[in-house]
């Protein structure tokens, strides 16, 4: 008996509160939107590029480790509640270790070792996502402003004879390191924004970029003001779009459809409106869209934006 003279064992309380929390653990993890095909995935999307993939691998193997440390901390942990619980039977402090070397370099070393690992696939991965071929088969300058976005289509347009990309000056914010790359007298066309603006086939907001499956794409990324982040929500990749300097990355889209993208970077008080779509269509049918913006007389193009600091134009000359 208890003593209060009750019958009911102080353990039952305890009991019950843990059979409440393994049942409310089961329910969020069995009450989620995802089935077994996409539990492989981590949450992640399903890829749409080719360059997609490498990436997945990358957060799959990230979760693997952790889980794996977990595992091992918590069967640690759980260890040293059941073996080295107090006594009912004896109150006498336990020894007291001062030191252990062994066990005080194993959890400096082996923490060294995860990091060095994770680090060493991050750093492979990301270099082959970042490399950019000499000659890429079609080139979108993306233009970042407040509240909505750009796309420069550097293209040789059929009704396009505006400035040679290389020279127009509404491009100048480009270095020329990205710029010798341009097609030789690409007049071009462009597609601009607006917040309330929305696709005509799903009704999702933003303008929409249009891409050829199956062909290579370089984005050359710059903005107008602040700080904004280009993401492609399938393509499991986003960078920054900053002013003062211009960032770069190749996708190969390998899936026809209309994908969603936004701004992943904090950039103002309508931060949340900076959405737009992505429209992968087979190359045929992305030549005639270029064909009607120019026939709309969207040729050539919009001001890319905030032209290079001196400071990111000799750090692009050192590495010439």
């Amino acid at each position: 008996m208890s003593p209060n003279g009750s019958d009911r064992s102080p353990r039952r309380p305890m009991r019950r509160k843990l059979l409440q929390a393994l049942t409310a653990g089961l329910v969020l993890v069995t009450a989620t939107g995802c089935t077994y095909k996409d539990f492989p995935r981590l949450g992640m999307p399903t890829p749409v590029t080719e360059e997609a993939p490498r990436i997945l691998s990358l957060w799959q193997g990230s979760w693997a480790a952790a889980l794996a440390t977990g595992v091992l901390v918590w069967g640690l942990i759980v260890w040293s509640i059941i073996f080295h619980r107090r006594s009912r039977t004896k109150v006498e402090v336990p020894p007291q270790t001062r030191y252990n070397m062994p066990i005080e370099a194993l959890y400096t070393v082996v923490p060294l070792i995860i990091v060095s690992v994770l680090f060493y696939f991050t750093a492979r991965d990301e270099s082959k996502l970042l490399k950019l071929d000499d000659k890429p088969a079609h080139t979108i300058n993306v233009v970042g402003f407040q509240w909505s976005w750009g796309f420069n289509y550097v293209e040789n347009v059929k009704g396009s004879n505006k400035d040679n990309a290389r020279t127009a000056k509404e491009l100048d914010a480009i270095p020329d390191r990205f710029r010798k790359d341009f097609p030789a007298n690409a007049g071009g066309v462009y597609q601009v924004g607006t917040p309330g603006e929305r696709n005509p086939q799903n009704g999702n907001p933003g303008p929409t970029l249009w891409l050829p499956k199956g062909e290579k794409v370089r984005f050359v990324l710059t903005s107008r003001d602040v700080i904004h982040s280009f993401w492609v929500v399938p393509f499991l990749m986003k960078q920054d779009v900053i002013p003062g300097h211009t960032n770069a990355f190749e996708v190969t889209p390998n899936k026809e459809g209309t994908f969603m993208g936004k701004c992943a970077e904090l950039c103002g008080v309508d931060h949340s409106r900076m959405l737009f779509n992505v429209k992968v269509v087979s190359p045929e049918r992305y030549q005639k869209h270029l064909e009607d913006l120019a026939k709309k007389n969207q040729t050539g193009y919009i001001p890319a934006g905030i032209e290079q600091t001196g400071h990111e134009k000799n750090r692009e000359t050192n590495n010439l």
